[in-house]
């Protein structure tokens, strides 16, 4: 096992950063990712252990904000369920690094309601759990039922999601709506409490792998307020398992996206960096870093990725400034505790 040098992991992270910058500072990209990569700056500079890093994180987000303020002062009138999301999203991250925009917070609050809850998360979740074959909201704005492979509207072609992509997405959604205090037509509680229905998870053969990981590591995530609280094993007993046995395939796949985000989950769950598992995970990240500073393929086309893929091995190699054992909605933890005793069940 390679031995892990704390100033190549330091600045090994804050090249990886000043890349996530760089690209931030394109307009296209920007104009584009900006309200996620708000967030990601917000949150390193939040829950880092390492005060010099945490330090850059936070001019860094501080003056991407301005910019986000300056170029987004109102909605849009031909607006949709995910464009809202997205001004939501950007709104209160801008607001935690210092730019608030009071009236812009109130638009976007008025108009939310102008979207049904599967506008916004593909199905209903105060109804049923997560449902396989969804059909993805059409470009031209229509929400068709699940199964079909052309929009009702437009004959265009539809994108299905399996319902491990339906279930991230609207994890990820209530929770920043709760966060937020926007109301979507549904809230955490409803999505959370169908995970033992997602229940037991595929391996890594699985056509639903790759989806089903991400499932698992943002269920971490919200459950843990993206990297400020620790987690119990005793908790999430069947996603703490599935971290351990799988965080090798993500390795053997040579995914460097994957491999951060099943580091930085396990971390969660108490693992230090002299666990073994930690250290082949780092270690591997470590390996993969570019010459620009950036992971994943550097042929790749996708914009998302470039960016998305070095934030997760950042996440990976940096360390924590824990704060305690707890889940940041504490009245569903009696929930997870019955569902971990009755293997699953609730």
């Amino acid at each position: 096992m390679p031995t892990l040098r704390p100033l190549e992991i330091d600045h090994a992270v804050k090249r990886g950063l000043d890349f996530i910058y760089r690209f931030a500072c394109k307009p296209r990209n920007f104009s584009n990712y900006g309200s996620d990569l708000l967030w990601c700056f917000y949150l390193i500079s939040s829950t880092s252990k390492n005060k010099q890093l945490r330090t850059q994180a936070r001019a860094m987000g501080k003056a991407r904000a301005l910019q986000w303020r300056t170029d987004f002062r109102s909605l849009p009138s031909d607006r949709n369920a995910d464009v809202l999301v997205d001004y939501l999203y950007g709104s209160s991250a801008a607001d935690k690094l210092g730019y608030t925009d009071p009236r812009l917070h109130a638009e976007i609050m008025k108009a939310i309601a102008e979207f049904q809850v599967a506008e916004y998360l593909c199905f209903d979740p105060t109804k049923e759990p997560p449902p396989a074959n969804v059909s993805e909201r059409c470009v031209c704005g229509i929400v068709n039922e699940a199964g079909r492979r052309r929009c009702m509207k437009c004959r265009k072609g539809l994108t299905t999601l399996n319902r491990y992509e339906v279930g991230f997405y609207a994890l990820t959604r209530t929770y920043s709506a709760d966060r937020c205090g926007a109301w979507l037509g549904a809230r955490y509680a409803d999505v959370i409490r169908w995970l033992p229905q997602m229940r037991p998870y595929c391996g890594s053969d699985d056509p639903e792998f790759y989806d089903t990981v991400y499932f698992v590591t943002h269920v971490i995530y919200t459950l843990n307020a993206y990297g400020r609280h620790k987690l119990s094993p005793r908790w999430l007993p069947h996603e703490f398992d599935f971290l351990k046995t799988h965080l090798q395939a993500a390795i053997a796949n040579d995914d460097s996206e994957m491999t951060g985000e099943f580091v930085d989950s396990l971390k969660a769950f108490g693992l230090e960096n002299t666990h073994p598992l930690i250290r082949r995970g780092m270690a591997f990240l470590l390996s993969k870093q570019n010459h620009d500073g950036s992971w994943g393929d550097l042929k790749f086309r996708d914009a998302y990725a470039r960016y998305h893929s070095t934030w997760t091995a950042i996440d990976g190699l940096r360390d924590y400034a824990w704060h305690g054992q707890r889940i940041c909605f504490p009245k569903l933890l009696p929930a997870l505790k019955r569902s971990a005793r009755s293997n699953g069940q609730l």
